[in-house]
This record gives C-alpha cells, structure tokens and sequence, in this order.
C-alpha cells in the first residue's frame, strides 16, 4: 500500500523550503528554490511546481495528499499572503488558491511562524507544552503563540504579530511602514543595520573597522575572537529582543519561549543579553520562570513540519 504524503511548505523573504512529509512525522524529501526573482505570484507557483515535478520521484508527488504552507503574513482563514513586508510581491495574494490550481490537490496557508510554532510543538523542545511563544529571527521576526495547547489565530488571522510591536519609540523605519518595529533591530537585517551605525561610531579599535557588514555570520566570528564591539552589537540586540520578550511574557504567561532561526545560531553571545534583559524587565510574578529556549530542529524542517502539519 503506498504511503501518503503531505507537502509541507515554508515561504520566506529569500529562500522557499518544501519537504514531503509521511504519517509518521519524517521528511522523506526535501529541497528549495528561491523566494526572489519571479516577475508575480503565479510564476513563482510555476517555478515551485515545475522544480517538484522534476527533483522529486514520479511516485512520491503522485501520493501528496494536501499542502500545508508557511508564509510571512499568511492568514489561516482566508488562504492569503496579506500585505507581507518581506516579499517582492505586494497586497494580497491568494496563494492557497493558485497552488490549489497548480497542484489541485487541498492548500492550508497560516502565517510563517506559526507553522514553526506547530512544528516545535509536535517534533521539538515545544513537545509536551500547552503554553509557549515561538519566535523566528530570520529576514523579518515573526512569532507564534500557543496558548492552552493551541495556536492563537485571533478574530482575522493575523494574531501574534511580536515582530511588529514598537520596541524602540521614533526609531529605524521598518519595512511595514511604521518605526521603531522589534523586526527592524531584531532580524537579520535589523542586526546588520545596528552594526553598520555602531562601526560607524565607534572609535576604539575593532577588528570591524572599516568593515562593511552584510550578515550576522561575520559579527559572530569577530566576537568568537573576543572583539568587544561586535559583543557589544550582540548585547544591543539582545537587550532589545529581552525587554520586548517580558512585555509579551505579561499577555500569554508561557512556559517557554522558543528563538528559532539565524540570528539564534550566535549562542551564548545573543541568549546571555537577552536573558538577562528579560529577567530584568519582566514582571516579578515571572522572573525564573519563563524558560528561554532555542530550536533543536534543523532550521528548515520546523516549518516544514509544522506546515505539513495543517
């Protein structure tokens, strides 16, 4: 008897990842294609559809059964991509339908981290818990929260928009227009932004001077050779995302907070500012409670997953 499938894909703002999910929870099959370069929505549908239909065995795409999708700003109820910041593609884009179209086969579309949320939940550190916040830091910062073992929607979808609250009042403008987003210091671009205007200011010696810095990566490496102002770069991020991770602390009460994505990988040089910040700001019901967590899925399978899982 053959096995079904499920398509599981997550859309971000450069790279596409999709894996074919079998009933036990395992990606049988994997691959990505990128997120940029296609002149609209359906061509990118055409380029996704066509690099399947050649990478994967005639067999395996024969035995999907339905599609589940992670997207920057994907609404749950409606199918669309609404607005997203991050994508070339502007307004709303009714990407449940296209692929329902392409591939003819039944599309569930929810926003980009809470399929990451709905993966950790089954196949993570999230296993077990009833009561957490996840949150993405990659090109945008995106969350998921799971409350009473469920993920919050909100009455239009679009709940859970950490990455959009105001952490830094008339500051950097971000990408959804407004200023000051916790995305435009948090992300890996926000962080690459911030280390940009410190190398600029900075007058004592560093092994970034002059330097212009374009990832994440590079700031990690300097601060793995002890350069004290790419830790201080770290510390600035970090303290940004803490203060902001104990406001958030006061709304749902998790258990856990779960960072996922890039900027996670810098280790101890990110999580030591953000926990101490967030245990200094939150609230006293809450200090040595909260658990703050990142990942152990492999970066592209907890969306995938989890959006295999809708």
């Amino acid at each position: 008897m053959t096995q079904a499938l499920r398509l599981g894909i997550d859309i971000g703002g450069t790279n596409t990842a999709y894996g074919l999910v079998n009933e036990s929870g395992v990606i049988v099959a994997q691959g990505s294609i990128s997120s940029r370069g296609h002149e609209s929505p359906e061509a990118f549908v055409r380029a996704l559809y066509q690099q399947m239909k050649e990478a994967l065995p005639s067999s395996s795409f024969e035995n999907i059964t339905s599609i589940g999708v992670g997207a920057p700003n994907g609404n749950y109820y409606t199918g669309n991509i609404e607005f997203a910041p991050n994508l070339e593609w502007k307004g709303i884009i009714p990407l449940a339908s296209l692929l329902q179209t392409q591939f003819s086969i039944p599309v569930r579309v929810s926003n980009d981290a809470n399929a990451a949320a709905m993966g950790e939940m089954m196949y993570g550190v999230a296993k077990g818990m009833r009561d957490f916040i996840m949150v993405t830091l990659g090109t945008g910062v995106g969350s998921g929260f799971v409350a009473n073992g469920e993920l919050i929607y909100g009455h239009d979808g679009f709940a859970g928009e950490l990455g959009h609250v105001i952490a830094v009042r008339d500051g950097r403008l971000c990408g959804c227009g407004r200023k000051g987003c916790l995305e435009a210091y948090t992300s890996a671009t926000g962080i690459v932004a911030t280390a940009n205007e410190m190398i600029h200011a900075n007058t004592s010696p560093s092994i970034l001077a002059n330097v212009a810095i374009t990832d994440s990566k590079q700031l990690f490496e300097a601060a793995q050779k002890g350069d004290a102002l790419a830790i201080s770069i770290f510390d600035y991020t970090g303290k940004i995302l803490g203060q902001t991770l104990a406001d958030a602390v006061a709304i749902t009460s998790p258990e856990a907070i779960i960072l996922f994505g890039g900027l996670a990988r810098a280790g101890h040089f990110i999580l030591d500012p953000i926990k101490f910040y967030f245990e200094e700001n939150v609230l006293i019901i809450y200090k040595s409670k909260v658990k703050i967590l990142t990942s152990q899925l492999a970066e592209s399978d907890a969306a995938i997953l989890g959006a295999a899982a809708l």
